[in-house]
């Protein structure tokens, strides 16, 4: 039976052509810079985003991480959402291993910070106060899309307050793809856009930094310090090759599933589902405490995976169809169908 993964989109296998591609691929040394494979990737992310150069490291965690070790020093400070993974999800890494402070703020609901509220959260330039030099935002967010003409607000308001702007872009993809436009569309904005590999575009490990030759150089220093060197990575930025060449426009498949996935369990009078609310390849669903963790072990019976929660994240992928949908939502009916 096969088994239908919905806890993320981190869960993909990597695909027959880039298991060739990662068996074939010519290798080097990437900490000396000379791995073919791993050059040719960086090259074509830089091309796909527009920026001057990029640097591949093992993890989205460690991509934020050093993007931020390279915009910031010792008592500087980012300004960030609550929920942001560059805040709430990723260890406290920028504070712990960079004496960064982070000054979180509240989302709005579609995912994007209240630049009034930001601007009151920058320091004064006084020796009391941490100095406000980043500010981070994220695409998408909960997924949902940043508009273009917020981001478009936030750059020019990062330039007048004298401050950097890194995206948390780990789908990235997913939100161009939505709004129909090219990835550097959205990557001009910023100084920095660090996007995942290994999450909707389907590689098995990898994230990607992209921005100016000089800030690369930084944080190529800060991936070396932070234990990032692959060595002969190659073999894992041929799959991250084939992603990027094959796998960005077929992520409009994903957003399909996730829109027909909510407008189905809607019509499950138990959960609390709002379809128009689905923007990309993820569908929050809601219930009763008392359902959610025999549902879940529910579904892992019938070979569906979902994480437990009063507001349960459903994320589809390359390795979720159609039919498979169709599966999950019957195995939703079936379990309220049973009096639970």
């Amino acid at each position: 039976m096969k088994t239908i993964d919905l806890r993320s989109d981190t869960v993909t296998r990597p695909t027959q052509a880039m298991r060739a591609a990662m068996a074939d691929a010519v290798v080097g040394d990437d900490v000396f810079g000379d791995d073919p494979t791993v050059n040719e990737l960086q090259a074509r992310s830089a091309e796909m985003l527009g920026t001057e150069a990029a640097l591949f490291v093992p993890s989205g965690t460690q991509c934020n991480l050093v993007a931020l070790l390279s915009h910031c020093e010792r008592g500087d400070e980012y300004i960030v959402g609550q929920q942001a993974h560059t805040f709430k999800y990723e260890g406290g890494g920028a504070a712990v291993l960079g004496s960064i402070q982070p000054q979180p703020l509240e989302f709005e609901r579609d995912g994007s910070l209240n630049l009034d509220n930001v601007t009151s959260a920058i320091k004064p330039d006084d020796n009391h106060f941490a100095r406000t030099r980043l500010l981070c935002l994220e695409n998408t967010q909960g997924g949902k899309v940043l508009p273009l003409a917020y981001i478009e607000q936030a750059s020019a308001f990062a330039q007048r307050h004298g401050l950097g702007l890194h995206l948390d872009g780990a789908r990235v993809f997913n939100a161009a793809v939505k709004l129909d436009i090219s990835v550097q569309e959205i990557a001009q904005h910023f100084d920095s856009v660090a996007f995942c590999l290994s999450k909707g575009l389907g590689a098995p490990v990898g994230s990607v930094l992209c921005g100016t030759e000089a800030s690369i150089k930084r944080a190529h220093r800060w991936r070396k310090v932070l234990g990032g060197g692959m060595r002969q990575a190659g073999i894992l930025a041929a799959a991250g090759l084939v992603a990027l060449n094959n796998h960005v426009e077929r992520l409009a498949e994903d957003h399909a599933n996730a829109r027909q996935l909510a407008d189905d369990l809607a019509s499950v009078d138990e959960l609390e589902v709002d379809p128009q609310e689905v923007q990309t390849n993820m569908v929050f669903v809601s219930m009763n405490q008392s359902h959610c963790d025999p549902l879940a072990k529910f579904l892992r019976q019938h070979g569906i995976l979902i994480a437990s929660g009063k507001t349960t994240r459903l994320v589809t992928h390359l390795d979720v169809t159609t039919d498979d949908v169709q599966s999950v939502v019957k195995g939703f009916k079936d379990f309220f169908a049973r009096g639970q």
